[in-house]
């Protein structure tokens, strides 16, 4: 077993993604052994939003409050580049497309996986290949948890209003996490360990949401929206935050991109949005099945492509001299010369 865990670790993002393969794997072969109930069933099949909110919350105590400015920063613009392209795109589709698609892909479901994005495998990859202001960029990034911003984006057709105190329940857990971790170190230091645990039961129950006969039943389509997302939202996100380092004057080394590549993937709860708008508009359910299953495939594909993406980029930037620890280094020092500042005066 030592041998195998060993071997496993080699995949990029394997805390994430090896149980994410093997809950999916169990959900499609044997779902009924995830049914059991008790303890069981909810740690492996219905655990999923404590299991994320628990792993926020021992994030958000580990972002130092020094790094606290950058990785808002960074969360904007990420924030901002992904639902960006996502808009972008499945407008487009929608005004620009004779009939409103594209090769079958509808702008429901493009809208949907395109400003979507996995939180939690973004802060895995982040946590295994960039600092604590990649990892700290989440607590803007939960903004786009859930159906918010499709909503925003369709908000033309009046499909709904923005919900300000669901919005702020999606972040609250990093906002105490944070609070308690910079306020007691022995918070901290306590919810530490809890940020990698938490990973793989999390991961786990998020596969067993995911059958692998939806990417036959969707077909290709899905897939190609899944790397249209790692390709498009991806893409775009790391040229905005290297425009970011390049305005803000740093140093070609610490010029980290990291959070980039890592938020371009769709979250499992996307899989939900098609669901979620059909009940505010119901003109929305003759599309609600085929774009969930769209939806759907994209989450599988990123989720297996995404991660070594990130592996790729953070191997290119090393080579070429740029590191985390540069630009982590680079907060650090011009943190302490202002509180340097701020004693003199």
């Amino acid at each position: 077993m030592e041998t195998l865990l060993k071997q496993l670790g080699r995949i990029p993002g394997a805390l994430m993604i090896v149980p994410l393969f093997l809950g999916a794997v169990v959900a499609s072969v044997a779902p009924q052994a995830l049914e059991i109930g008790s303890f069981t069933t909810a740690l492996f099949k219905s655990g999923t939003a404590v299991l994320i909110g628990l792993f926020f919350v021992c994030v958000g105590s580990q972002i130092d409050l020094r790094a606290a400015l950058p990785a808002v920063e960074k969360g904007i613009v990420l924030l901002l580049a992904k639902f960006g392209v996502a808009v972008a795109v499945g407008l487009s589709v929608a005004f620009f497309m004779a009939d409103g698609t594209l090769w079958g892909m509808l702008p429901l479901a493009i809208i949907a996986a395109m400003s979507n994005s996995n939180g939690s495998l973004f802060v895995a990859l982040t946590s295994q290949f960039g600092n604590s202001s990649d990892k700290g960029a989440i607590s803007v990034l939960s903004i786009n948890d859930g159906p918010f911003l499709t909503m925003i984006a369709l908000g033309a057709a009046g499909l709904a209003a923005f919900p300000a105190l669901a919005l702020f329940a999606a972040i609250f857990p990093m906002i105490l996490g944070f609070i308690l971790g910079n306020t007691s170190p022995t918070a901290k230091a306590f919810l530490g360990p809890g940020e990698k645990l938490i990973i793989p039961f999390a991961a786990f129950a998020i596969g067993a949401g995911i059958k692998f006969d939806v990417l036959l039943t969707s077909g290709a389509i899905g897939i190609l929206l899944g790397l249209m997302t790692v390709v498009l939202s991806g893409g775009a996100a790391v040229l905005c935050l290297w425009l970011w380092h390049v305005l803000r004057g740093h140093p070609r080394s610490t010029r980290n991109v990291i959070a980039g590549a890592a938020e371009a993937s769709t979250a499992g709860n996307a899989i939900a949005t098609p669901a979620a708008l059909a009940t505010i508009d119901p003109s929305i359910l003759p599309f609600q099945e085929m774009a969930t299953a769209q939806v759907a495939t994209a989450v599988v594909c990123t989720a297996f492509t995404m991660p070594f993406v990130v592996a790729w980029l953070a191997g290119w930037q090393r080579r070429n001299g740029i590191t985390p620890e540069a630009e982590e280094a680079l907060y650090q020092d011009r943190s302490a010369k202002v509180q340097v500042a701020a004693v003199s005066s």
